[in-house]
């Protein structure tokens, strides 16, 4: 009773104006509501069009779980969603046996041009909210792949066969954008500490990590390769602008005819109308993919560029963020937590005299070592124990008293010019930046080598060296066949260390001494674009064609 009372209270005025298919939404029936909404996007997949009130209560009587619904609910149900504009209400004249069934309203209901918007409109925000993303390092590969294909088709292709990659090309960039989106989204929102299960966070976190780090290093060589076919493609503009057109013929051949009048030559304008239309469509998604991987300058880095720069800033950000949660973990506080636990512990005080000697004790007051004097005067020779009460006296300047510091008034000191400091650090940093590529040049030769061949390294190599041994070594466990592959963390660089059965002891010679150990053979390969393409030119040519 009270379930059919409410309804009746919520159902709209009929008086309401326009359709408000978001309103039951917010009523205290919204359950039972969606419920039968439900019903009938369910029927809609299976191409059942409409329903009657009996069809409506026995498929909300078939879920075990859900709360039992008597007939007058539905009904009620059903009048109120067809007076908010959710379904179409139309009369039933199909079971009419008797004078008396014509007589009694009997409706066949349909979802209505508003509600199945509206439904499709909240499944997409249900889906959005339960979205987790994914950085997508799968769909760079198949974007690749793809437009080797196109680039690869004849003269005269086949239309389907170029329209059907297109279509797989636009859709493996948009699902790699968005969900690139929605995974950054959740990753900040982690970082920013506003979601996050700290249990669940420290139990994923080397994942976490990994994952990035793997994505990263993908998008360095895979985005380096599209780009290169992008540019390709784009010096052959009319070869694009010949597949793109097929594209929009093909679309265009399924466009429904308009409603106006006319003959073979309103449809002929119509197809060509409705050709331009798919074109100018095709056109802007072409631009789309290319402004993704391609850089226009500085100023407009590519969204490829944007996505890399950002996934590496997160890895810092996540460590930061770890720090932070492992000091909450460690029960550290601040000053503020310090002082409120002090003032407690003030409350908690019972007399004035343990009060005093608690705020002797939190602020050490008592020795004489913290009064300040005149820097000119002379040092008080007093230790550092010594009280107030028994201190010698001290001289305080006026000045002191009257303002509260010592510094006399006046011009304020010049600043000090510190360019040829400026100037010497600045080809500090440019000398070590050519000792980094230089060392770079040396060990980054794509080629195996034996460690005991390296010979002597200067400091920088030396240190390079060690950095990527380092990065081998943690990155463990080894293949099957005792090989270590992996790539720093920025993704420029590849190692490949692998174990020799009684190699030997290998020795490096370097500025501050010998290194000696187990010989292994260690390949290193630059794998910036412009270590790409100098390293290994034949490899790489061999993946494009």
């Amino acid at each position: 009773m009270e379930s059919s009372a409410g309804s009746a209270a919520e159902r709209p005025a009929r008086t309401v104006s326009g359709p408000r298919p978001f309103a039951h939404l917010d009523t205290q029936l919204a359950p039972l509501y969606r419920r039968v909404m439900g019903v009938f996007t369910a029927a809609k997949q299976r191409f059942v069009v409409h329903l009657r009130p009996d069809d409506v209560s026995e498929a909300l009587r078939a879920d075990p779980l859900a709360d039992p619904v008597t007939t007058e609910q539905v009904n009620e149900a059903l009048r109120s969603l067809q007076i908010w504009g959710n379904l179409r209400a139309d009369p039933d004249t199909s079971r009419v046996t008797t004078v008396e069934d014509f007589y009694r309203a009997r409706y066949l209901y349909q979802l209505s041009r508003e509600g199945e918007a509206a439904e499709k409109a909240l499944t997409l925000y249900e889906a959005e909210l339960g979205r987790r993303g994914e950085l997508q390092a799968i769909a760079l590969e198949d974007i690749r792949v793809r437009l080797r294909a196109l680039a690869g088709l004849s003269e005269d292709p086949d239309p389907a066969v170029a329209h059907n990659i297109l279509l797989e090309l636009i859709g493996r960039l948009d699902s790699l954008a968005a969900n690139a989106s929605a995974f950054m989204g959740s990753l900040q929102r982690t970082i920013d500490l506003t979601e996050i299960d700290e249990e669940a966070f420290f139990a994923y976190k080397d994942r976490l990590i990994s994952y990035l780090e793997r994505f990263v290093s993908e998008l360095v060589v895979k985005a380096y390769d599209i780009e290169s076919l992008l540019r390709k493609l784009g010096a052959m503009q009319d070869r694009v602008q010949q597949l793109l057109l097929l594209a929009a013929e093909r679309e265009a051949a399924d466009v429904a005819p308009g409603e106006a009048a006319g003959g073979s030559g309103a449809a002929a304008a119509e197809r060509r109308v409705a050709t331009e239309h798919k074109l100018a469509q095709w056109k802007a998604r072409w631009s789309g993919l290319a402004s993704w991987f391609i850089s226009i300058d500085r100023q407009h880095p590519s969204q490829a560029e944007l996505l890399r720069d950002r996934t590496r800033q997160a890895i810092p950000d996540l460590l930061a963020t770890i720090s932070v949660l492992q000091e909450r973990r460690t029960g550290r506080s601040d000053r503020s937590a310090d002082f409120r636990i002090l003032a407690g512990w003030f409350a908690e005080t019972a007399s004035e005299a343990e009060a005093h000697r608690l705020w002797r004790a939190a602020f050490g007051l008592a020795p004489s070592r913290h009064m300040t004097v005149e820097p000119t005067a002379k040092p008080l020779e007093v230790p550092a124990d010594t009280s107030w009460l028994e201190a010698p006296r001290t001289e305080i300047a006026p000045r002191l008293r009257a303002t509260g510091r010592y510094q006399h008034r006046g011009a304020q000191k010049r600043v000090r010019d510190r360019s040829a400091e400026r100037d010497y650090l600045a080809r500090q940093v440019a000398a070590e930046r050519e000792e980094a590529e230089l060392a770079r040049a040396r060990l980054a030769t794509g080629q195996p080598g034996r460690l005991s061949t390296f010979g002597k390294l200067d400091s920088a190599e030396f240190a390079l060296f060690l950095r990527l041994l380092g990065d081998a070594l943690a990155a463990g466990p080894p293949r099957q066949d005792g090989a270590i592959r992996t790539r720093t963390t920025d993704g420029t660089m590849e190692i490949i260390l692998r174990p020799l059965p009684e190699a030997g002891i290998a020795e490096i010679v370097t500025p501050d001494g010998i290194m000696r150990g187990p010989d292994h053979e260690l390949t290193i390969t630059d794998c910036t674009p412009s270590g790409v393409a100098s390293v290994a030119p034949a490899k790489a040519e061999q993946e494009v064609a």
